[in-house]
């Protein structure tokens, strides 16, 4: 079932993605190629307020070429844990710093062209910290209840994948707790 990789050839190296073309033999012995998007893996953040909100942040996506409302997440920087990172870009993306980290499990975000790998984190306890958004990022705080993101995921107001997927995970470990 596993593909042997014959050749590669680096076509694209970007500051946030490289683009390689892989020549592969498959278990037939037939050649094809595959093409590769390599970014580096990512955090994403799922950050609860005592009062049971989600702290979400709202940010124009070029690529999508819309304003998106999204869980924070980012880069991991090259030596960085991805509970280290967590923290950093939460406290970067929203003024929030977590007290209590927990590691949900993690996800692909594209696996059939893309290399990135999400760590998702769930976040409590929370306190106020200083944001320290990227020079290249216009970003607005939302408070949002936690009850309300089925609906907004539903009427497609939270559109992302890897803000979908962290909220799914948080809502329905609160119905495991709850024993539904």
């Amino acid at each position: 079932m596993k593909e042997r990789t014959l050749e590669s050839e680096r076509i694209y190296e970007g500051r946030e993605v490289s683009l390689r073309v892989d020549t592969v033999e498959l278990p037939s012995g037939r050649r094809t190629t595959r093409e590769v998007v390599e970014h580096v893996d990512c955090v994403a953040v799922v950050a609860l307020d005592s009062e049971d909100n989600v702290i979400l942040v709202r940010q124009f996506r070029h690529p999508a070429a819309r304003v998106l409302l999204e869980i924070p997440a980012g880069g991991i920087e090259p030596g960085e844990k991805p509970s280290d990172s967590a923290i950093r870009e939460l406290e970067e993306e929203t003024g929030y710093h977590a007290r209590k980290l927990e590691h949900l499990g993690g996800f692909y975000s594209s696996p059939g062209f893309c290399t990135e790998y999400l760590h998702l984190f769930l976040a409590t306890e929370l306190g106020q910290a200083k944001p320290l958004a990227h020079q290249d990022e216009i970003i607005e705080v939302v408070r949002l209840p936690l009850r309300e993101m089925p609906n907004l995921i539903a009427s497609g107001e939270i559109c992302d994948a890897k803000s979908i997927a962290g909220l799914l995970s948080v809502l329905i470990r609160d119905l495991s707790y709850k024993g539904v």
